[in-house]
């Protein structure tokens, strides 16, 4: 079952789209708007294009698992991407992605100027592996 994960931000949207059988990322792309319409029309494009068939989109909660300060935000996008993609949007924990996939950017050799462009990609790839691990562990 290939799944989609999805990093909402307010400037660019991160994608990671898994293999067909669900076991490891593969496509990821980032989609640059500030405009959630737009934003959601582009993921339900890719969702089609990329034969996806489960959605899962980060969502922000704060270190002690409580819900973060844009967690309405979230929600409010989620029901967008559910009804332009024809599918539910599960929510997932994105816990400390952005900084982690900072930290792998850094590792790689990657100067800080040009996380900006891949960052919200990596992010995506870490919800996405985050969720297919869980999905193993819980068939």
């Amino acid at each position: 079952m290939r799944v989609m994960a999805i990093d909402y931000g307010d400037a660019r949207t991160g994608v990671a789209v898994s293999d067909a059988a669900g076991t490891l990322t593969g496509y990821t792309t980032v989609i640059p708007s500030r405009v959630p319409e737009r934003a959601a029309e582009e993921l339900a494009r890719i969702a089609r294009e990329r034969q996806a068939e489960e959605l899962v989109m980060g969502f922000p909660r704060n270190m002690d698992g409580t819900e973060g300060p844009r967690a309405e935000l979230y929600r409010s996008f989620a029901a967008l991407v559910e009804e332009k993609a024809g599918m539910p949007v599960r929510l997932w924990d994105e816990r400390r992605t952005t900084i982690e996939a900072h930290q792998i950017l850094h590792a790689a050799g990657k100067r800080e100027k040009a996380h900006k462009k891949n960052v919200d990609a990596v992010a995506a790839s870490l919800i996405l592996e985050g969720y297919l691990a869980f999905r193993a562990r819980n068939p």
